[in-house]
């Protein structure tokens, strides 16, 4: 794509909804916020609660949890009970798609007393984790250790199974390939309450390949064991400016990580973290970092930024100064490296407190920062809820890593939005193909980043309000998302399923692969216990009859395969 003019597009006339959007902060400031910081206390506490016991007496409860989602899958009557589904509520998910499957009748299962950390084990490098722990909880427990787990997403909230069951990157991911393929083994109640470990060399290995992506619909996870890693104090890391053609930037986000001859293996060329923020489409800033110790960042000379502290510039910020004064290096403890963005939310901050970067307002309510989504979801109404579908764009698009910059023209002539966020990350070749997998024969390429057993994508990430919207012009959010889902479809590419979706069953298993997703599905007796992947991540609301007999078409066909 050469023409990166933008389409012109007619004024749109504003209504009561574009009002209380605008205004909204009033409400987010004397509400959201002091509640969201309330909240986060309490869960803080229970947090310390749960680490004061020993790993004994966490197995133990852990156990008696899992027995009581057993039986209560046990007591589910086919016949009458909908479907099964968690008992959290729709509003609590971080995800921006509608939750709209449990309108329908369901049948839920409560799992929200899996929230332990059940075992760090230094000897095996693992840590053992229930689903609902999150990334603030886990690294405030591993990194005093001097561990951490191999991918930490960068949002304190995110959780295991969410980052398991959805997909979850991290700026190592380049390394390492997506949360869930760090995972060594997972604890699942399947359908007719037995519980099973599956890993990648026993009986239910096709089990552990296909729960990735799958939206925790072949069975519950209970528990997870994760590979650990070493780390150091601090995190020291480059910020280099780049200016140029999006195809400039592209390339030069590329040669931060990737080396041309192909050594993609080698830690003297190949940083521990990548990040790329592009902020305009001839400005952009890509970081990378390397472990530290306290020694090495305390000599003199050496700058150190706790980018944590409440009364910091946000982060996309501090590293958009690199445009003005050039190529500098800093060392930022590890802990606060790893959340960065958790108090702006990305750019995302912006959008909900126009002047939550100021100065005066860090400094006085910056520490109240950030806002607990699932509040602003649960307090913002249906019509607020349908304006941000479609006057706003939370969407990831995981591309090839040499399709980057065809990615991000395509982003600003169909959308202009900035930032932009970058992370790269593998995709690895698998004994069994996975519902999102590498390119056939790309390793006969020997492209940039590309190594015989992975080939190199890269996170696109889209959050923002549309240029057009902020100009005030007619913008069409169904419309971009279709044709956004249609160029990934068309350049083997993948969407988050946590994101707003237009695409229907046929276009969905175009950009997926089903048959591994099927085959357990059927095996391990998913089908007419827990809703498709599709039925679950499809937009709108889903009657009871659609989803039964989308049920029932798979059932008859496992039947008759079994016949």
């Amino acid at each position: 794509m050469s023409d990166l003019q933008a389409p012109l597009r007619p004024k749109r006339k504003k209504g009561l909804v574009d009002f209380l959007v605008q205004f909204r902060w009033i409400f987010v400031i004397f509400f959201v916020l002091p509640f969201s910081a309330l909240y986060y206390f309490l869960i803080y506490l229970g947090d310390v609660r749960s680490e004061m016991k020993s790993y004994k007496q966490r197995q133990k409860e852990h156990d008696e949890n899992v027995l009581k989602v057993v039986k209560r899958l046990k007591q589910r009557n086919p016949k009458k009970d909908g479907l099964v589904c968690t008992a959290r509520k729709p509003w609590i998910a971080v995800g921006m798609r509608n939750v709209d499957y449990k309108r329908a009748r369901h049948y839920e299962v409560d799992l929200s007393a899996f929230r332990n950390i059940l075992e760090i084990d230094k000897q095996r490098m693992i840590a053992r984790v229930e689903p609902l722990v999150n990334m603030g909880q886990i690294t405030r427990v591993t990194v005093p250790m001097n561990l951490s787990l191999a991918v930490v997403a960068e949002l304190d909230d995110l959780t295991v199974g969410g980052l398991i069951n959805g997909y979850g990157i991290e700026g190592s991911s380049h390394i390492y390939g997506l949360f869930s393929d760090t995972v060594v083994a997972y604890e699942i109640v399947l359908a007719d309450g037995r519980v099973v470990r599956a890993t990648k060399d026993n009986e239910y290995s096709d089990l552990f390949y296909a729960i990735p992506w799958s939206q925790g619909t072949l069975g519950f996870l209970v528990a997870a064991e994760i590979k650990l890693i070493p780390v150091k104090e601090y995190m020291r890391l480059t910020y280099t400016p780049v200016v140029g053609n999006l195809q400039d930037l592209a390339q030069g986000y590329m040669d931060s990580f990737a080396p041309r001859d192909g050594d993609q293996d080698n830690p003297e060329k190949v940083p521990d973290f990548v990040e790329g923020m592009v902020y305009s489409p001839t400005e952009g800033v890509f970081m990378t970092g390397r472990y530290a110790s306290k020694e090495e960042a305390k000599k003199k000379g050496n700058k150190i930024n706790n980018v944590g502290w409440w009364f910091k510039p946000w982060f996309y910020q501090h590293a958009q100064t690199a445009l003005k004064k050039g190529e500098f290096v800093e060392y930022i403890p590890t802990r606060e490296y790893y959340h960065r963005h958790t108090r702006c939310l990305y750019w995302e901050g912006k959008l909900i407190l126009p002047f939550g970067d100021q100065w005066w307002f860090r400094f006085l309510l910056g520490w109240l920062m950030p806002p607990k989504v699932s509040l602003l979801k649960a307090t913002q109404g249906e019509s607020i809820r349908n304006y941000y579908h479609e006057m706003h764009v939370i969407q990831d698009m995981l591309v090839p890593l040499y399709k980057v910059g065809d990615a991000l023209e395509w982003v600003h002539h169909e959308m202009e939005i900035y930032p932009i966020w970058l992370c790269p990350h593998r995709l690895f070749k698998l004994p069994l193909k996975t519902m999102v997998y590498p390119e056939p024969g790309f390793e006969q390429h020997h492209r940039q980043g590309d190594t015989p057993y992975a080939q190199m994508f890269t996170d696109v990430g889209v959050y923002y309000a549309p240029g057009p919207v902020l100009r005030g012009e007619v913008f069409d959010g169904a419309e971009a998302v279709r044709k956004l889902e249609q160029w990934l479809i068309k350049n083997h590419s993948f969407q988050p399923q946590y994101a707003v979706s237009e695409l229907n069953e046929k276009d969905f298993w175009r950009m997926f692969d089903a048959d591994l997703y099927e085959h357990v599905r059927k095996k391990y007796g998913a089908v007419g216990t827990f809703m498709s992947v599709y039925y679950k991540s499809k937009k709108g609301r889903k009657t009871e009859k659609e989803v039964q007999e989308a049920e029932q078409a798979h059932l008859e066909t496992a039947y008759a395969e079994a016949d």
